[in-house]
């Protein structure tokens, strides 16, 4: 089986469209379907209905999908630790949250691009929860998210630097707007946060405090501009407010300082090592975010 047909498949399938998976994979769209079809033809079943706006997959190629998946990400790894020079090169996908995106990652990215000039970095915005479907599916190499523990069975991870989460309110309340007590009685916003990785962080901060409700945003500053406004309080990772806290936009509500130890962490497929590109970034992530 020709693993550039499959690579075809899947590249419709996530993309919704011959069209785009074409563009995504840098070939003509008539290489894609044909690539499609010779499949189709091998497997003797149609994977792909074609739709006015695009295409999904059959019932066939749904079940086909997870497999598929793995084939690719086997074979890319044969074909890089068969490459004996062990040059970092290729493309590697990473995934992080906004925070970690905007506080930590931005002086790995330069290390990598400016070292390794060979490999192509692709660094993705996306939610902790997110990242890891996909890192667990193949289609991230790497993730880097906020964490105390990674008890999935699949997975590697290392701790890269502290990174502890802080309870933040409006900075300067006015008339009618609720301090930080009253706030954290009202409402709790929290972000970045994956409670299946941060231990019992969540559960510490609700039975501590004992909000109303808790509402779960995915976007850091949506959770700043609410707690800016008195709308609730925000648990963020601290370096995600310390300037709003510095220059008095918001502030810590009251003396509560978290018992769960979080970090930066780096998660990846257990089993990938050896992967050139993966380790260039793991070590890369050791030398950099961690001397941050």
């Amino acid at each position: 089986m020709d693993t550039r047909h499959l690579e075809a498949f899947l590249g419709a399938v996530d993309a919704g469209s011959v069209t785009r998976a074409a563009s995504m994979l840098r070939v003509t769209q008539p290489t894609v379907t044909n690539r499609i079809k010779a499949l189709e033809r091998s497997l003797g079943l149609p994977l792909l209905e074609r739709l006015p706006g695009g295409v999904r997959p059959t019932r066939a190629g749904r079940s086909i999908l997870e497999q598929a998946r793995e084939i690719l990400r086997l074979s890319g790894h044969v074909r890089r630790i068969a490459d004996a020079s062990l040059t970092p090169q290729g493309r590697i996908c990473v995934g992080a949250s906004e925070s970690l995106i905007n506080h930590r990652l931005l002086p790995l990215i330069e290390y990598l691009l400016v070292r390794y000039p060979d490999m192509d970095v692709s660094l993705r915005l996306s939610t902790p929860q997110e990242a890891l479907v996909m890192l667990h599916n193949g289609e991230m190499d790497c993730v880097f998210m906020i964490g105390s523990e990674a008890s999935d069975e699949d997975l590697e991870y290392c701790d890269l630097c502290p990174e502890p989460f802080a309870l933040v309110a409006g900075g300067r309340p006015g008339p009618g707007r609720p301090g930080p007590e009253e706030a954290v009685s009202s409402i709790l916003v929290s972000a970045d946060l994956d409670v299946r990785h941060c231990g019992g962080l969540l559960d510490e901060v609700e039975s501590t405090l004992r909000p109303g409700r808790t509402l779960r945003l995915d976007s850091v500053t949506a959770v700043k501009r609410m707690a800016e406004s008195g709308i609730g309080v925000g648990l963020l990772p601290e370096v995600a407010v310390a300037e709003d806290i510095a220059d008095g936009r918001l502030r810590r509500v009251v003396d509560w300082r978290p018992a769960t130890a979080t970090y930066t962490q780096a998660l990846w497929r257990r089993g990938d090592a050896g992967h050139p590109a993966l380790d260039a970034v793991l070590k890369a992530a050791s030398d950099v975010v961690s001397a941050d």
